[in-house]
């Protein structure tokens, strides 16, 4: 079993930056892709950055491209999301995923899932 932990959300001013961290354990494989969604109320759950597997491409949604970046460590058990120049659009709950999915856009396509984390941005 797989699990995801994240953490690092909160209250932040527009403008503001914020860190998320995402905590993997279980029986990971280092070479399954790693990404962050995020749903805001009334709204689908997407995709606003991913790690690529297997030497597959990385992705940053348009919407947060140039202001938000993905990482990992090198063994592979911690995700991370820089979150810089935050907009009250930004707000939502913003969860962690790891898998091997086919597209990387595909919710359903994730295996693994953290609980969330709540990002609130204030104007």
């Amino acid at each position: 079993q797989v699990q995801l932990v994240e953490s690092g959300g909160g209250l932040v001013q527009a403008g503001g930056s914020l860190r998320l961290s995402c905590a993997i354990s279980g029986r990971t494989v280092t070479s399954w892709a790693v990404a962050w969604f995020r749903q805001a109320p009334g709204k689908e759950r997407e995709l606003v950055a991913a790690l690529g597997w297997r030497g597959s491409r990385n992705h940053t949604a348009d919407s947060v491209k140039g202001r938000f970046s993905i990482s990992r460590d090198n063994a592979g058990k911690m995700v991370f999301l820089q979150m810089n120049s935050v907009k009250p659009e930004d707000t939502a709950v913003y969860y962690c995923a790891t898998g091997t999915p086919v597209p990387y856009s595909e919710p359903r396509k994730w295996a693994y899932w953290g609980q969330g984390t709540q990002v609130t941005v204030s104007s």
